[in-house]
């Protein structure tokens, strides 16, 4: 027996029908990179290694007390304003393109002081298209219906979204309904939007694999995923390594935080379980 459909339910057939549909030889373009960390050589041509690209998301993650946040800032400083040298090799893509970064776990106090860092780091008393808000206060619903609304509705011609974090839009990064349900929002919105997000969430205890139902769900559909580990050698040091990406990886970095409280990428600095360490100032 054929099932029974609503007037709402064909809209949706057919939209699906117009924007999903995909010729395999039709050419596709290579989405456009957001941020990247290093180039490469392909067919005689460079190319920049993407942290992530416009149409897609990302997510960082490490143990506690790997300045995750910290790492957070230094991209969005580098995305705000390419010219600063803390990010080493770091380049942002911005052309033009705003940026949204949303705090979902500080109090204002400390959401402001993550928020200032790219003016620190840029030496500069303003951007413009620059979006910053602290959630903290609001209910996880409150929280996803809010970015949904100021992406759809305010924020204008922008080009990256930082959510920072993402186990504070779910009740329980266990529950496997609204863990879909949360990551089917990042894929809409970067679709629907052509941006990039970037997220942030907690690594299991004791292993390299993000929190919960969340984090898996998050492995299976994300551009890059970003892992942050303590240097073993290096103690004010955190090693960045490209865990899984759909494209090129980018090469494993480290950066420090300066005296100032500043993030900085400080070159190649490879575990000392691998080999000797050599550590260059960029």
């Amino acid at each position: 027996m054929a099932n029974e459909y609503t007037e709402k339910d064909y809209k949706l057939f057919e939209e699906i029908n117009e924007n999903g549909r995909v010729d395999p030889f039709q050419k596709v373009e290579y989405p456009p990179v957001a941020i990247s960390m290093g180039e490469t050589m392909m067919g005689g041509k460079s190319f920049p290694i993407p942290l992530g690209t416009y149409g897609n998301f990302s997510f960082v993650y490490g143990p506690p007390k790997t300045r995750k946040t910290f790492l957070i800032s230094l991209m969005s400083s580098v995305y705000l304003n390419d010219k600063v040298s803390f990010g080493g090799a770091m380049r942002g893509h911005r052309e033009g393109k705003g940026l949204l970064h949303i705090d979902t776990e500080q109090g204002k106090f400390h959401a402001s002081k993550v928020f200032r860092r790219p003016f620190e780091i840029a030496n500069k008393d303003s951007f413009d298209n620059y979006h910053t808000f602290a959630l903290r206060q609001y209910s996880f619903e409150q929280r996803l219906q809010f970015i949904d609304y100021y992406l759809y509705n305010v924020a204008e011609n922008l080009g990256v979204c930082i959510i920072d974090g993402i186990a504070d839009l779910v009740s329980d990064v266990n529950d496997i309904n609204q863990s879909n349900i949360c990551v089917q929002y990042l894929m809409k919105w970067t679709q629907e939007l052509n941006i990039h997000i970037i997220t942030v969430i907690h690594s299991n205890f004791g292993s390299d694999k993000p929190s919960g139902h969340l984090g898996s769900f998050l492995e299976k559909k994300a551009e890059s995923q970003i892992l942050l580990e303590q240097n073993t050698k290096h103690e004010n040091m955190v090693t960045v390594s490209c865990k899984r990406s759909r494209g090129f990886p980018f090469e494993k970095f480290s950066f420090s935080v300066n005296e100032y409280g500043l993030p900085q990428v400080v070159g190649d600095l490879y575990d000392p379980l691998e080999g000797m360490n050599f550590v260059k100032v960029v």
